[in-house]
């Protein structure tokens, strides 16, 4: 498979989770029946408006989620939930640019199909900047390089949140009870560092990620979903009981936590991956912004009504995934142990991404000969290098909030807004359009930046409201 093919059919539809691709359309498409407006190919084989949003709920929801009580903690508990909401609506915007900017370019340039790589270097050449123009490859390489950080990086909070399972379980073993009603605590037994744990998962994930074939990864991935499905039905039956006094919880927690709140969030909003290549699978593409808006309403109601009453809950003791606070009866353990597999097979489709883009590049460079030990290898140390980054910063909170800063902030926020200004402003842009804008991608730069500082200074001199630890 040449990586020009790749990256126009089957990558994009892993750029942010556990969407799977339901075939490839046909190629030698070569116009448009009518150029003045956007239409795509393989609409006959295409996916429903209910298809579509099925992906596009999987495509948004993940370990992200899990974290959002501890977001709002960090935020509080009414600037936390307002927060949320205003990211959400600035994020489905931002979706909503790119896909209007591909539409545009699908016209200019006659092509079915544009990808988000390849709408940021059409949006170079339109824009009034010849060095930007002469540069404008780089849009594309920008992208596929956030989206490689932004997997990989997906994988790292992967291997501590199974580690972070497994330990809580392991040392809750002799003490787990049948009584879920009577949410008792047990005495944790010793157990192993979640490093170790984290090690000890390195060959089962190696193995994982030599499967390449995309129908077995839809297998896995549908498992996937079931059980983390089950999960968060089970996880917001227990929230919703035995609401406590709301009083002693801040309603705006201090400035210094707020960017770690800004990571977590834009963390788990990270969707906007997905946008293009499930619009383009549509019958009736025409139909996606209903189905966009329809889809980011019920992810940003999750995502609001699980941090907040995960935070009320839980309280000051919230953990860095809330299946982490669960009590140690069989029911919750159990919850802990499918999300913990289901995110397990995840890694397999979130590793897809970062490899399709680096392997097929090295292959070509080497004999035929070689060209399978050369994948396998690649494969090997890029697991390898979510491992070793995952022990470095075995901080579930922390690695989230500096992927969510660092790489989602870029492909969420700041890239798309920039883009419209570069593909419109030729044409004659209202400048209160060009000032929307400019805001969104500042905010984005200031939440990068702001983000990743106090995510790196929390780990260095971690707070006491901060350490949590999978075994408190």
């Amino acid at each position: 498979m040449s990586t020009r093919r790749l990256r126009s059919e089957d990558y994009n539809d892993y750029s942010s989770t556990e969407v799977t691709p339901d075939g490839s359309p046909p190629e030698g498409v070569s116009t448009f029946a009518n150029p003045s407006s956007y239409q795509r190919f393989g609409e006959t084989n295409g996916t429903t408006w209910y298809q579509t949003l099925i992906h596009l709920l999987k495509g948004n929801i993940g370990t992200g989620m899990l974290g959002l009580p501890l977001a709002v903690k960090n935020a509080g508990l009414v600037l936390g939930p307002i927060s949320l909401l205003v990211i959400g609506i600035i994020a489905v915007h931002c979706m909503h640019i790119l896909v209007k900017c591909s539409h545009h370019f699908c016209t200019r340039h006659q092509k079915p199909f544009v990808d988000y790589g390849d709408s940021v270097m059409y949006g170079l050449e339109a824009s009034p900047s010849s060095w930007l123009r002469t540069h404008s490859i780089w849009g594309r390489y920008l992208v596929s390089f956030f989206l490689i950080v932004t997997q990989l990086g997906f994988c790292c909070v992967y291997f501590v949140f199974i580690a972070d399972n497994l330990r809580q379980v392991v040392a809750a073993a002799n003490g787990t009870t049948n009584n879920c009603n009577a949410n008792e605590t047990a005495l944790l037994a010793p157990t192993m560092d979640s490093r170790l744990y984290i090690l000890s998962l390195l060959p089962f994930m190696i193995a994982l990620t030599f499967i390449q074939n995309l129908r077995i990864l839809s297998v896995f991935s549908m498992l996937a979903n079931i059980m983390m499905f089950i999960s968060l039905v089970i996880i917001y039956q227990y929230i919703v009981m035995d609401i406590p006094d709301l009083s002693h919880l801040p309603l705006v927690s201090g400035w210094k936590t707020y960017p770690l709140f800004f990571g977590t969030a834009i963390f788990a909003f990270e969707g906007i991956g997905v946008v293009l290549p499930l619009e383009n699978k549509m019958k009736t593409p025409q139909h996606f912004s209903v189905t966009l808006y329809v889809g980011m309403a019920i992810v940003s109601f999750l995502y609001i009504t699980l941090g907040t009453l995960g935070y009320i809950h839980f309280g000051a003791n919230i953990q860095p995934s809330i299946t982490l606070n669960l009590p140690n009866c069989w029911l919750y353990q159990s919850v802990k142990l499918l999300y913990s597999i289901g995110i397990f097979f995840t890694y397999a489709l979130q590793f897809y991404v970062p490899a399709e883009i680096i392997v097929p590049v090295a292959v070509s460079q080497v004999p035929e000969r070689w060209a399978l030990w050369t994948n396998l290898l690649l494969r090997t140390c890029l697991v390898c290098v979510t491992c070793l980054l995952a022990i470095l910063i075995p901080r579930l909170d922390i690695v989230i909030s500096l992927v969510g800063s660092v790489s989602s902030s870029a492909l969420a926020l700041i890239i798309p807004p920039l883009l419209d200004i570069a593909t419109y402003y030729s044409e004659g842009m209202h400048p209160i359009a060009i000032a929307k804008d400019v805001l969104i991608s500042l905010l984005g730069i200031v939440g990068f930046v702001a983000g990743t500082y106090e995510s790196l200074v929390e780990l260095i001199v971690p707070t006491v409201s901060n350490t949590t630890s999978a075994l408190h």
